[in-house]
């Protein structure tokens, strides 16, 4: 079977005659409210723009972004763009860094290095979800316009975070050239940002190993709970980061972790987050199915619209162009069901995901925070252990100078564990802080997603019908125009017994399937009670008078409009097995 391909929204299949129905999708979407700008739209001044493929050596393919950020030179405060109630939303960015103009090169590696250096540098935040990778059509021109949008929105989230914006990853990911910016990532650490997570190099002594080995180990801390995008380095790359995670992970599967005033808050918190990722997933599939079924119903409607279109054609006249006016209005409202699916899509179940996606960065601010936690009971537990080991070097003869180096190692380790017990108080204060952002931003959010859904619905039904009540009028003008469909269907293949009373009889009958008593036969008394019905186009399977018959072949030979292409036998009760 021929599928034609789907119309334009202001073409119509097999239309010639007949004018358009008056509402279509050019005024279905003018209808339609705007979607309410969210706060990252505020941030114009950083921009992903003009991606390039580029074939490095064969297999080597990947695409570069250009990344501007630039500024106003006059700083002030902008308030616009706030979510409506959540508060002003304040560029302290724009406010720190005025007229302070850069434009690089970018690829989406360059990108996860940001993403993830974030996690590192600021423990507990909730930084902003960054789009997945993709092994399939990476390089179809929607995908990569779809990456760049998201990385674009990504960037933008991170300047515009309260905890995120003054980090010194942003600024090497937005100022540094080629070569500062790979020597930055080939290092793969910040020695100034780390320090106060790894304890220090403590030499030959067979205890923590720090320098190179304490950063690479402070990565794979950090990104060892992460998940899709943000999964890198999940082992450590010495043997001094491997007796670290060793003494992390046997005080993890002890349980006997540090406890802190804050403990309940935060398995409250974690129970809360669950239960939201849960019901945000259902919602979200539930959405899915919504917007498939707005895009079937746009597929049926085309199918429905078409069949009249081919209906009419084959008709003509007055009741062709009927039918086919009935199939325009059909392609219209498939064009409009179209729009909608898109419009579903794009207010309604993109917010969804990206919503779900936000839920997994408040995880795993949660976790870098248990991280932290087990960091700094373990170097509790390894300062227990050497106290008790200078205990008895002190109580041993000759052991002075392992006594020393002992009692040396311990005031490092109690210096790395007054360090790492301020790390983990600031991670837990910043993860309190964007918990309650988090509460209050995304139901603002949430509210504003589903205002629009509404009245998104609202607009697309009064839309579609009006289009039904245009075309209303049309098909009742003329009288019996729209009853020639019934007069099609109750005589177009009438040669049979209901056509008793000949042609005159078929030109009176009324526009609808009519039900006509049969004649009473010379032989038949009058009080024999009701016959059964019989209809004008179905053939009788009584045998009727002889007299009749002829009327019959008369009447049909005269009436074009009872000339049927089926031909029944005449009636023979030997042909019929008796």
């Amino acid at each position: 079977m021929f599928n034609p391909p789907i119309p334009p929204p202001s073409a119509t299949v097999g239309v010639a005659s007949p004018p358009p129905p008056p509402t279509t999708v050019a005024s279905l979407t003018s209808f339609l409210p705007p979607k309410r700008p969210s706060p990252e739209d505020a941030i114009d001044y950083v921009t992903v723009s003009d991606p390039v493929i580029h074939a490095d050596g064969g297999m080597n393919r990947y695409t570069s972004y250009r990344v501007d950020c630039r500024p106003p030179p006059s700083p002030h405060i902008r308030n616009d763009g706030g979510t409506g109630g959540a508060g002003d939303v304040q560029d302290v960015f724009l406010l720190n860094n005025p007229g302070m103009y850069s434009s690089v090169l970018r690829r989406y590696s360059d990108f996860l290095w940001l993403y993830e250096r974030l996690h590192v540098e600021r423990g507990g935040a909730i930084v902003p979800p960054l789009p997945e990778k993709q092994a399939v059509s990476r390089f179809s021109p929607e995908f990569v316009e779809d990456r760049r949008k998201c990385l674009e929105r990504f960037l933008r989230r991170v300047v515009l975070h309260p905890e995120l914006w003054d980090s010194a990853c942003l600024s090497t990911f937005l100022r540094a050239d080629d070569v500062a910016f790979q020597r930055a990532k080939n290092s793969g650490n910040h020695h100034a940002l780390d320090g106060q997570h790894n304890p220090p190099s403590f030499g030959s002594s067979g205890d923590y190993g720090g320098g190179a080995g304490g950063d690479n180990n402070g990565a794979m801390g950090s990104s060892s709970s992460l998940g899709g995008a943000g999964a890198f380095n999940l082992a450590p790359k010495n043997a001094a980061g491997i007796k670290k995670w060793f003494s992390e992970a046997r005080t993890t599967f002890s349980g006997d972790l540090v406890s802190s005033p804050d403990d309940d808050l935060f398995d409250e918190i974690e129970r809360y987050v669950d239960a939201l990722g849960v019901q945000m997933k259902r919602v979200s599939n539930q959405a899915s199915a919504l917007v498939r079924k707005s895009r079937e119903i746009a597929n049926g409607m085309f199918e429905f619209g078409l069949a009249f279109h081919q209906l009419g054609q084959s008709e003509g006249g007055d009741l062709g162009n009927k039918l086919q006016l009935m199939g325009g209005t059909a392609d219209a409202l498939s064009s409009m069901a179209a729009s909608q699916a898109e419009a579903e899509l794009r207010r309604l179940e993109e917010p969804l995901r990206d919503y779900i996606r936000i839920i997994q960065g408040v995880r795993l601010a949660l976790a870098r925070r248990h991280e932290s936690r087990v960091s700094y009971t373990a170097l509790l537990h390894e300062i227990q252990t050497r106290e008790v080991n200078l205990h008895r070097l002190r109580m041993t003869p000759g052991s002075e100078a392992k006594a020393y180096s002992t009692e040396m190692s311990l005031q490092r380790y109690h210096a790395a564990a007054n360090a790492s017990r301020e790390a983990y108080a600031e991670c837990s204060q910043r993860v309190l802080r964007e918990v309650d952002r988090f509460k209050r931003e995304k139901a603002e959010e949430m509210k504003s997603v589903v205002l629009d859904f509404i009245l998104l619905e609202i607009e697309v039904n009064r839309a579609m019908e009006r289009v039904w009540g245009d075309l209303v009028p049309k098909l009742e003008g003329g009288g019996g125009d729209v009853g020639g469909i019934d007069d099609a269907v109750g005589g177009g293949s009438g040669s049979g017994v209901g056509a008793a009373s000949g042609q005159q009889q078929h030109t009176q009958m009324p526009h609808t399937l009519t039900m006509n008593a049969p004649p009473i036969s010379q032989h038949q008394p009058a009080h024999a009670g009701p016959s059964a019905p019989i209809y004008s186009n179905v053939p009788n399977t009584s045998p009727p008078p002889p007299s009749l018959m002829a009327t019959n072949t008369t009447t049909a030979g005269t009436n074009p409009m009872m000339e049927s292409s089926i031909q029944y036998r005449e009636y023979d009760p030997r042909g019929m097995g008796f």
